[in-house]
């Protein structure tokens, strides 16, 4: 049986469906910056469990994304890095930053200014 394609009705379905999610942002945000291996985007994002990095990985490389590349050491090394497609999505993810960034800094200020009173 064949899966059928997503009936999407605007584009930020589509956005949604590639880098939606509770890792799949913070990945790439990860990856903009260097190649990483494994282990090393482990340790960049506490709290999430191996299951769960492999399989969000893993879409992100179905998507064209993340380009996962093995080299052939004992034991294997593995390598992910951004692809084209995945550099073409780095903007939106800088301006999902700032927007989380002043969202962050406006709450503090709400949250002293209750405190003040």
């Amino acid at each position: 049986m064949q899966a059928t394609e997503p009936d999407y009705k605007c584009g930020v379905e589509v956005t949604l469906e590639v880098i939606g999610g509770k890792w799949k942002g913070v990945i790439l945000w990860h990856l903009k910056r260097k190649t990483l291996r494994f282990s090393q985007l482990r340790r960049r994002l506490p709290g999430v469990t191996q299951k769960m990095l492999t399989q969000q990985l893993r879409e992100l490389e179905r998507d064209g994304m993340v380009h996962r590349e093995v080299f052939p050491e004992v034991p294997p090394r593995v390598e992910y890095s951004l692809t084209k497609t995945g550099w073409e999505v780095v903007p939106i993810l800088e301006l999902m930053c700032q927007w989380g960034t002043a969202r962050l800094q406006g709450r503090q200020e709400e949250k002293e200014m209750a405190q003040a009173s």
